[in-house]
């Protein structure tokens, strides 16, 4: 995309320029890593450019979101290369910030558990928990049934729940007693 063909369509440079924080930190939860997310944007912003006066209006964020997704999950199947993040900062750096240390801690341990999941999952757990998507409006976005979202949601949050840095984090809901005299 050149900075010529950019400035023809003052609607898609204003709609990039305003969407492109929000969808790097998606991005950025898809992928795991910052750099990867912001060429993950960029990729996707590319493509959604060439089809945009085709994008009905009313539908510009779920298809840019659709194309992020689906993006990523192509990404994911060519290159299927473990990432590895930093378990936590330099100890200089955490004595230094003790409360920016315990919340890069637990960023970090959230990012581990969220590469763990398998990419549909990870897809699921972000569209549904960060950009808080309804589960039909999930299903719309990796084209699949609610029934597969709602699969995915439980197994995606018995997994983070399981996972040995989040665990503490995410606390389980105990079932309230059944009142008595209630047949099921």
């Amino acid at each position: 995309m050149t900075h010529e063909s950019a400035t023809e369509d003052p609607d898609f440079a204003a709609f990039a320029t305003a969407a492109w924080p929000r969808l790097v930190r998606t991005a950025q939860l898809l992928t795991g890593d910052f750099h990867e997310a912001e060429d993950l944007v960029q990729t996707t912003l590319v493509k959604v450019y060439a089809r945009w006066r085709r994008v009905p209006r009313d539908e510009i964020d779920a298809y840019v979101r659709r194309a992020l997704v689906n993006n990523n999950l192509s990404r994911l199947r060519r290159k299927r290369v473990a990432q590895l993040l930093t378990p936590m900062p330099p100890d200089s750096w955490r004595t230094a910030h003790p409360g920016h240390a315990e919340a890069v801690e637990q960023r970090t341990a959230l990012q581990e558990a969220l590469a763990e999941l398998s990419p549909r999952q990870r897809a699921v757990m972000v569209l549904r928990f960060w950009e808080d998507l309804s589960e039909q409006e999930i299903a719309d976005v990796l084209n699949c049934s609610i029934g597969t979202v709602k699969t995915h949601t439980r197994r995606g949050l018995a997994a983070l729940r399981d996972h040995p840095g989040v665990a503490v984090r995410v606390p389980r809901v105990p079932r309230l007693p059944e009142p008595s005299g209630v047949r099921r």
